[in-house]
């Protein structure tokens, strides 16, 4: 399981040659109602739901509206979805976004193992994968969280890290620029970071663009640095990174923990041309 992102049809062949796994379903609606009434409707047999607000996410606060779980809470989560010694698949219906962020999670605690679905729920459909309905059922799994597996960067690190590396910002374009701010209380971005909305890495259809396009979309960095509102969409461009073959390092707080300091600056409007990291 080298590649972070695993094809529909690849999943159904692995599934169909009776290969042991456990797959994560991580529906999810940013704003909106989770995914474990579609999960009953329909699911991929065998999978079982993982609730992001609280399964994958910690209490909202001065660290951001989705800070990192409690190693305690997220093991438990891991451990009654079946997580153990076989490798993982997690999707969602979200393009990757959320999916993302319980790949990264479960490699930040040591689960080196694991996969994203391309293209997530729509794409096992169009594959024609059999789906199962039902609610999720609890499981006894092995998984023990051990956090730190993966560098991240704190709220006191980044302004020095935006200036000595590159620090990408997730979100769309008129978030980066602060014309709108739907969420958090402030709009803008920190200074220095850079624009790479997490659309940039998909296709039409919802799928990854080849390691060879994402490589063209990054700045070209030694080490680079991902943010976006609350830490959630930012797996996404680490994802894509990752597929292409670039490491980078997480801000879990992101722009929503930065805003609860009114102390931390604050920078409006479009990327400034001498910061502008050229493309690989």
């Amino acid at each position: 399981m080298d590649a972070p992102l695993i094809g529909a049809v690849d999943l159904i062949d692995l599934i169909l040659d009776d290969r042991e796994m456990t797959l994560l379903d991580v529906r999810y609606r940013m704003g909106g109602p989770g995914g474990r009434d579609e999960f009953a409707r329909g699911h991929i047999p065998g999978a079982a739901y993982v609730d992001l607000d609280a399964d994958l996410a910690g209490t909202p606060g001065e660290r951001g509206r989705h800070p990192l779980p409690e190693p305690d809470v997220f093991g438990d989560a891991m451990r009654r979805a079946g997580v153990g010694r076989a490798p993982v698949v997690v999707y969602d219906d979200w393009e990757g976004r959320a999916a993302a962020r319980c790949w990264w999670l479960l490699r930040y605690h040591g689960c080196v193992e694991v996969q994203v679905l391309d293209g997530g729920w729509p794409a096992w459909q169009r594959a024609g994968g059999a789906i199962q309905a039902g609610p999720s059922v609890e499981r006894n799994g092995t998984f023990a969280a051990d956090p730190g597996r993966l560098p991240v960067l704190e709220a006191a690190d980044v302004l020095a890290f935006a200036e000595q590396a590159v620090l990408i910002d997730a979100r769309n374009p008129e978030r980066y620029r602060g014309e709108v701010e739907p969420v958090d209380p402030v709009a803008g971005h920190i200074p220095g970071a850079v624009n790479v909305p997490t659309g940039t890495n998909l296709r039409d259809d919802g799928t990854f663009r080849s390691p060879a396009e994402l490589r063209a979309a990054y700045p070209d960095a030694a080490e680079i640095g991902v943010y976006c509102g609350s830490g959630v969409t930012a797996a996404h461009d680490l994802l894509a990174l990752a597929y292409a073959g670039i490491d980078a390092v997480l801000y879990p707080g992101s722009w929503s923990e930065w805003v609860a300091d009114p102390s931390n600056p604050v920078a409006t409007g479009p990327e400034p041309v001498s910061n502008s990291p050229g493309p690989r």
